[in-house]
């Protein structure tokens, strides 16, 4: 199997569905993979990319204050496939050389990482595309491309998601 390592790019509310979606995005490249999150694993992502303290550990802050209390470290998350519309991570964690995989929800497994500083690795295969930049209206030739703010950007894929099933993707069930 193929990895690369991603980032989280975001975290999106859809409107439509009222889902939450995190996006992944491969640090070398554009390629993308939205994932289906629940509201709790949201706001547990949520709170570590804005960087909000909170007065008690939750519990991804307390799962990574176990693993180092054990003398050990979370040293990377792999998003592995997908089977029947469903996502499978492991969370690989190593304590005096030897190195344990242990079976995670995505979105589990992306909050642990962020909050244990260990890098976010994709299988390739899961990857897609970016959103196709939208036409409106033909530029003159000569003119050079615009290039995308970020707002610009994040509207786009907002767009592009929008039009997405979520089953086309996996979707977790609460």
């Amino acid at each position: 199997m193929n990895v690369v390592e991603v980032r989280v790019n975001g975290l999106i509310l859809e409107h439509k569905s009222q889902q939450n979606i995190v996006i992944l995005r491969e640090l070398e490249g554009e390629r993308i993979l939205p994932i289906w999150i629940g509201p709790g694993e949201a706001q547990a992502i949520r709170r570590v990319l804005s960087e909000e303290p909170f007065p008690r550990p939750l519990t991804h802050d307390l799962l990574v204050l176990i693993v180092e209390g054990l003398k050990a470290k979370v040293t990377r998350v792999v998003i592995a496939d997908l089977r029947e519309n469903t996502f499978y991570a492991s969370v690989f964690v190593e304590r005096e050389g030897e190195v344990l995989s242990i079976d995670a929800r995505p979105s589990d497994s992306i909050a642990v990482a962020l909050r244990g500083k260990a890098p976010i690795f994709v299988n390739e295969k899961l990857l897609q595309p970016p959103p196709a930049q939208e036409e409106e209206g033909a530029e003159p030739a000569e003119e050079a491309p615009h290039e995308l703010t970020e707002e610009e950007k994040a509207e786009q894929l907002r767009r592009f998601l929008e039009k997405l099933n979520p089953e086309d993707f996996g979707k977790f069930q609460l």
